[in-house]
């Protein structure tokens, strides 16, 4: 440390300057005699709260402060843009903000980054960059649905939330993980995860992983699950289990396979009704309605009862086979069901004339559909929200749009307005725009306004339409509209619909007659004339022989 402030060189480069001091006092005249010259007390040394005093004028204020005129040296300082002082740094944690969202943006950015081209892990570049905030469970979701494309990147981001002193993972945090990798179908990272969290994994894993493997279309990964899931991952087997199991395999029409786990297990867990009635209707969503009935007629000898969800799941493979074989036998089929129900006494409810009236509008029965859903109420049944727009929908595809305004009206008075959501709307403009009912497609697209925000999808469809019909004034004020509102909105070049195009009218020129035209003109108009006098035989009625 210096001894006086004469050493101290604040430009940074203290042998030059001293060099130049050196030459100063040589070539510098004779000193004064001691009586002539002005004393000066020398400076005590500087401590180290001192030199950080000065440096963090000089550094962090601004305007820089300006040292006393005898410590500046005007030859060659070194300006204070080229210095970078190494400990702001210390600084930069204190301001961090402790967003969720953008401490979920900065994981993504890491976990995108490219491993190969990076000198550090992912764990050791997270504790760098982000050892100071507090993890939570919305932040793992939120950085794994911002990120798609990471892949086994992902993997490295788990073992770095497993190492977290501040965060203990949960079963609810591990499901987002096995998610993530079920749905780039990478079930040996789901493997890795369930089997590092053995202890944490429950319920919320088990059919997250369930549902990716069915999801997959691997059914007998599903079975060796759950004939291993105690010993693997720690999993408890019991009757919820195989439900949830048997639930998801027949939703996807893996009856076979559902059927088979069934039996297997049939001396630990006996199955129930609803078992039963989930194994006709897996059979029903694969399309094979003889073995769907072959089950029932089993578990009728077995002693079982068969439900109203079996019944309405053969009720909807009966009319699904026939929409696509012979449209015309549909209501004949479905009477037999029908009867085959209240033979058994199982009462109709919603969901069988749901089913029944759906597949009638399919077919563009629409006026059957409406006297089946007048007829509601000699069941004891009421329509839901699903009936309701089932049959709006059809009512504006057949082009009868003034009932189906009266239908949404219904709707509402019955007190299913909470689902005229933005997307039933959609529906309904996607289907009037279809048919080119424009005008009235703006008119319900008033209604929508009222009851919910239109998105962009809405005002890009009729400003298409819009465009399409030539009414392009209208489209630029939809266009203004959604900017008004915020909408990410882009526009585009939509195209003019050649039978709305207007078309150019010819005027034809008159050409002067020559005389052999004006002679057979004249010709023509003097036989009309001739003709006109002559009396027209009567129309007389033939015969019918």
């Amino acid at each position: 440390m210096p001894s006086n402030l004469d050493n101290v060189c604040i430009c940074g480069d203290l042998d030059s300057c001293l060099s130049l001091k050196r030459n100063k006092l040589e070539t510098s005249p004779r000193p004064l005699p001691i009586h002539q010259t002005k004393m000066f007390r020398p400076s005590p040394p500087f401590t180290a709260a001192h030199l950080r005093t000065i440096l963090r004028r000089r550094y962090f204020s601004s305007p820089p402060p300006q040292p006393p005129s005898h410590l500046i040296h005007h030859h060659s300082p070194k300006p204070y843009s080229h210095f970078t002082p190494f400990f702001p740094k210390f600084f930069s944690s204190q301001s961090q903000i402790q967003d969720p969202q953008q401490i979920a943006q900065s994981i993504s950015h890491e976990l995108n980054k490219d491993p190969d081209a990076q000198s550090l892990p992912l764990p050791n570049r997270l504790d760098l960059s982000l050892s100071h905030i507090t993890l939570t469970s919305n932040i793992i979701l939120s950085t794994l649905n911002l990120s798609p494309e990471a892949g086994r990147t992902a993997l490295d981001f788990h073992k770095w939330v497993s190492t977290r002193t501040d965060f203990k993972p949960t079963d609810e945090s591990l499901a987002y993980f096995v998610a993530y990798f079920g749905r780039r179908k990478d079930f040996k990272a789901v493997h890795e995860v369930l089997v590092a969290g053995k202890e944490v994994a429950g319920e919320k894993c088990f059919e997250s992983f369930v549902d990716r493997l069915v999801r997959a279309g691997r059914p007998t990964q599903v079975v060796a699950l759950f004939e291993k899931m105690e010993i693997d991952y720690g999993f408890v087997r019991s009757l919820d289990t195989l439900k949830f199991v048997v639930s998801r395999l027949c939703d996807y029409g893996f009856a076979s396979y559902a059927e088979k786990l069934v039996s297997s297990v049939a001396n630990e867990f006996f199955p129930d009704e609803f078992i039963c009635d989930t194994l006709i209707r897996g059979w029903c969503v694969d399309g094979k309605l003889d073995e769907a009935r072959r089950l029932s007629q089993e578990m009728y000898r077995g002693g079982f009862e068969i439900g109203s969800v079996g019944y309405n799941a053969i009720l909807d493979c009966v009319c699904k086979l026939c929409r696509t074989k012979d449209p015309f036998r549909l209501q004949s089929e479905a009477e037999k069901v029908l009867i085959d129900m209240d033979v058994a006494g199982v009462p109709r409810n919603v969901e069988t004339f749901n089913i029944l009236i759906s597949n009638l509008c399919k077919i563009r029965k629409t006026q059957d559909a409406m006297s089946l859903f007048d007829r509601m109420g000699e069941w004891g049944c009421h329509p839901n929200e699903e009936t309701f727009l089932v049959l709006i929908k059809s009512l504006y595809q057949a082009a009868r749009v003034g009932e189906g305004d009266e239908m949404i009206d219904k709707m509402k008075s019955s007190g299913f307005g909470d689902s005229l959501d933005k997307k039933a709307y959609y529906e309904f403009l996607k289907i009037l725009c279809g048919i080119e009912r424009i005008d009235h497609a703006l008119m319900v697209f008033a209604k929508m306004k009222k009851d919910c925000e239109p998105g962009v999808k809405t005002y890009d469809l009729l400003m298409g339409k819009l465009c399409a019909h030539g009414r392009v004034e209208k489209a630029n004020a939809l266009f203004k509209e959604a900017e008004k509102k915020g909408l990410p909105i882009v526009p585009k070049a939509y195209k003019l619909d050649p039978r709305f195009m207007k078309k150019p009218v010819v005027v034809k020129e008159k050409k002067r007659e020559t005389l052999p035209e004006k002679m057979a003109r004249k010709r023509r108009r003097l036989k009309k004339i001739r003709l006109s006098f002559v009396k027209k035989p009567k129309k007389t009625q033939r015969r019918a022989y």
